[in-house]
């Protein structure tokens, strides 16, 4: 958990940018009455103060809203989330959209010191959900996900999603932003196609599948996911069938499993809606460490 340190606007192109302590976060632009908003993917910048800190200790002496950032935020690196990643700030939600960006003009600060952080160590974002920001909120990462219910019948429109939307309120319940929920028939290569969706563009940081992990001919869910993965979790999936053993000797028979393609986890549970809310209340709790680790939020475990 991070501390917003600055909030800083320039009203017009060209002019160094102030420290105005508290400003509104407008959707499809960024700050209120700063110049370089707009409805494109770099609503507003944000910087790492710890960076600016060590970047000052060469004697730079560079102050808030120099390096032409937006927001300066204590206490996280910014410049290590992946895009796509979620970030809390007072009651605002922005979406990262870049790390870095390339400078073309030097700037003064380059001139006096031979380096700019900026280029490096700034980030941008879009605007998901407006308010007031202000000097002393706190900032945090927000995990994401997605849920995805596989069956023909539900497709057809012949039963009730209800294992999706325990999901659903699950990881809203957790603290997730769940940001696509989806009900598709039991055909592999739909299947296929929306988790690279979901992990490539969407960028859901854990995609949660529920429904056809069991031995119907119909039932391609683990074939769809391992045919996306980069990489296997196996004991997950051990877990859950272990947990679900305990409770009904049936568990034995899913053959769901968990996997990862680049900053995505993938996890497949049962079309049961008990069987989804035991096995959730189980793993969640461990699945946000591991998911954590995955996007570099946090360090590996020691051990």
């Amino acid at each position: 958990m991070g501390t917003l340190i600055a909030v800083c606007i320039s009203e017009a192109k060209g002019t160094q940018k102030q420290n105005i302590k508290t400003c509104f976060l407008k959707c499809n632009w960024g700050l209120e009455n700063d110049a370089h908003g707009g409805n494109w993917h770099r609503q507003v910048s944000l910087l790492s103060y710890d960076k600016v800190k060590e970047f000052n200790q060469s004697g730079a002496n560079v102050s808030h809203g120099d390096f032409g950032e937006n927001l300066l935020v204590e206490g996280i690196n910014l410049a290590a989330l992946p895009v796509g990643t979620l970030i809390k700030c007072g009651g605002t939600l922005l979406e990262v959209t870049q790390i870095g960006k390339e400078c073309h003009d030097r700037c003064q600060i380059y001139h006096k010191m031979g380096d700019c952080i900026m280029p490096r160590e700034g980030i941008f974002a879009k605007v998901l959900k407006e308010g007031q920001v202000s000097v002393g909120d706190a900032v945090g990462v927000v995990l994401s996900a997605a849920v995805v219910t596989l069956s023909d019948k539900g497709a057809a429109g012949e039963r009730h999603d209800a294992s999706g939307k325990i999901i659903t309120k699950m990881l809203t319940d957790a603290g997730y932003v769940v940001k696509s929920q989806i009900l598709l028939p039991d055909e592999q290569k739909t299947i296929e196609n929306t988790l690279i969706e979901l992990c490539d563009t969407v960028k859901a940081q854990l995609i949660v599948t529920t429904g056809g992990t069991g031995l119907s001919v119909r039932d391609v869910t683990p074939e769809a996911t391992l045919a996306v993965a980069e990489r296997i979790v196996p004991g997950i999936a051990e877990a859950m069938r272990t947990y679900s053993i305990q409770i009904t000797p049936k568990g034995m028979l899913s053959r769901g499993v968990a996997a990862t393609r680049g900053r995505t986890l993938i996890v497949n549970l049962p079309g049961s809606p008990k069987a989804v809310k035991e096995i959730m209340g189980y793993i969640l709790p461990t699945l946000e460490h591991g998911i954590e680790i995955l996007c570099g939020l946090v360090g590996e475990c020691g051990g």
